[in-house]
Formats: structure tokens, C-alpha cells, sequence
């Protein structure tokens, strides 16, 4: 959360500083004579992303004229204002962080889905972890712990909330403890927290080293949870529409083309991801549907600002498609 802010005030002080020289930044990519399009995406380098780097292997955006490169950001909270900036032409996030920032009226747009929940429990590539012997068996027990999650006031602690109301357990006395998914399991493992909300591959970590899943918290919200989606800057979606059709149509055709290849999923990892053979083969891998789904993502909307994640109204209208 403090990071995203950070982002949000980084753009506000660039969209003054534009607009008191008379100039903005570039928000389109370069074209070449032979009629490609330099696209640059910023993305995070994390199994949810996999549909992206399939579908560049693939040739399905070089197909509409798009010479695609990505550029990995440790979240959404660089990426925002990447992609406002002229930085990136595309970026991925997950829905809470842009809809915190669109209740900042930071001008962006969802152009695609990004990943989705698989919507089962037992089978799902997140949820909250525990070691072995710990004492927390149901999401219950969760009430009054210390619980890891990636970023404070977004999507994990707020689905982590409503995993615990959903078990009949109070959530408001959770502490939630920030922290890189790489480090949770040997937070888990030694103690340093009670339970910690993670996504593969650091589930299949956790589980591996004899944990158990006490909550699956991306199923308890809403069914096959819209987590996250690729996103554009409304300047780039006035100036050159053509390119946002192009961009959504190649990554439309790479979310189906993941979700019905996952061996090609597992292998096309290994590009751009640092995890183990033996790991790819087995961790669960999520959903990549084309339609974004719009009730589940109310709901999650809903529970952000019955959870003080959100400082308005966010406006799904102005920013889904």
C-alpha cells in the first residue's frame, strides 16, 4: 500500500509537470517503416504472467504488427506509473491495486484479464499456509495471528479477511505482516509468522516441506475470483485505439492458448522464471479466461472498502472495458 501511494504521487506530480511545459510524455510505442509497433510491458515475473511470454513465443502479437518486450517491476506499484508515464505502453497488476488507484483518478484503463482463481478449493495456486505442526487447522483459527501477505491493505489481507468471516472467525484482530512471497516459507517454517498467505511457487514450497493450506482465499470471495489483468493509460487508448485492439486481441488469443496448453505453460517458465524442473512440473497453475469477471470483482470491490482498503468509491465502469 505504501508503495502504491508512493506510485500515486509520483504520477500526480508528473501529470502537473507535464502540463505546465505545454508537453506530455510519449505514450505510444515506435513504429517502424516496415509498420511494427515497439510495444513494452511491464510485468512481474511470477506463473501469472506465463500467458504473455507463451503467446510472443507463439507469434500471436508479431501477427498484428506488435514487436512485444517486457520489463519485469516487483508490482503494481511501479507499473502504474509506468505505463501513465509512457514507460510501458501495457502493464500488469492486480485488480485491488488498480482499483485503489483509480479512486486516485490515476488515469488508467483494464484492456485484458491477466489470471483468474481457479474457483477450487484444494486446487487452487494460492492460499493461506501453515507449517506442519501448527495448531491452526481452519481458516477460523486464523483470528488474532500473525499472517505474511506480499503488500498491506490489498488483495491478500482483504481475501484473507473474508476466508476467516466465512469460517464463522472474527478477522479484525489478524496482524498482517508485509513481506516478498520468496520469504514465506522459511518465515513459516521458523515461526516468525503463524500462517502466511502465499501463490505458487512458494505454496507448492510449503506444502513440499510437509505445511498444509488452512484457507483458500482466492475461493472464499467470490467463484473464479478475477485476481489480475493487463491495463493501459487512457492517454494511449485516445491517441492510438488500434494498438490497444491489436494488444488485447494477441492477448486474448494467449490466455486461451495458455489455458489449453499447460505443458507449454510449465515449459515457457523456465524463460523467464528462476523455478525448479522438478517444481514447474507439479505446482498448481491458475485460470486464464478472456472475460474479466465483473461480479466477482464487485464483490471484491465491496469488501476493500468494508475493510478500509479503499479511501473512495472505486468506479469499475470508468475502469473495466
Amino acid at each position: 500500500m505504501r508503495r502504491l501511494l508512493v506510485g500515486i504521487a509520483a504520477i500526480t506530480a508528473l501529470l502537473a509537470a507535464t502540463a505546465g511545459c505545454g508537453s506530455s510524455p510519449s505514450s505510444g510505442g515506435s513504429t517502424s517503416s516496415g509498420g511494427t509497433t515497439q510495444v513494452k510491458v511491464g510485468v512481474i515475473p511470477i506463473v501469472d504472467v506465463a500467458p504473455i511470454y507463451l503467446g510472443k513465443n507463439k507469434g500471436f502479437f508479431s501477427s498484428r504488427g506488435i514487436d512485444l518486450s517486457m520489463e519485469t517491476g516487483q508490482g503494481g506499484a511501479a507499473i502504474v506509473p509506468g505505463v501513465v508515464s509512457g514507460q510501458f505502453q501495457f502493464g500488469f497488476s492486480n485488480v485491488t491495486s488498480l482499483m485503489i488507484a483509480q479512486t486516485k483518478n490515476v488515469p488508467i484503463k483494464v484492456v485484458a484479464n491477466g489470471v483468474a482463481s481457479t474457483g477450487k478449493a484444494g486446487a487452487d495456486f494460492g492460499g493461506v499456509a501453515v507449517k506442519d505442526d501448527s495448531p491452526i487447522k481452519t481458516a477460523k483459527d486464523l483470528a488474532g495471528k500473525k499472517v505474511a501477505v506480499n503488500t498491506l491493505k490489498n488483495i491478500g489481507d482483504t481475501t484473507v479477511r473474508e476466508s476467516v468471516r466465512k469460517a464463522g472467525g472474527d478477522p479484525s484482530g489478524i496482524q498482517f505482516v508485509e513481506m516478498p512471497f520468496p520469504n514465506m516459507p522459511a518465515a513459516v517454517a521458523n515461526g516468525q509468522v503463524d500462517a502466511a498467505w502465499v501463490v505458487e511457487p512458494s505454496l507448492s514450497e510449503i506444502t513440499g516441506a510437509g505445511g498444509r493450506v488452512v484457507a483458500w482465499n482466492y475461493v472464499d470471495p467470490a467463484p473464479d475470483l478475477t485476481v489480475a489483468v493487463y491495463f493501459t493509460s487512457t492517454k494511449l487508448l485516445a491517441d492510438d485505439p488500434d494498438l490497444v485492439k491489436r494488444f488485447t486481441e494477441a492477448m486474448n488469443e494467449s490466455l486461451a492458448y495458455a489455458d489449453a496448453h499447460p505443458d507449454e505453460v510449465r515449459a515457457v517458465l523456465g524463460e523467464y522464471t528462476e523455478i525448479d524442473p522438478a517444481v514447474r512440473a507439479k505446482l498448481t497453475l491458475p485460470k486464464w479466461p478472456t472475460e474479466i469477471n465483473r461480479a466477482a470483482l464487485e464483490t471484491l470491490a465491496g469488501l476493500g472498502q468494508q475493510d478500509g482498503i479503499f479511501t473512495g468509491t472505486p468506479d469499475l465502469g470508468k475502469l473495466l472495458p
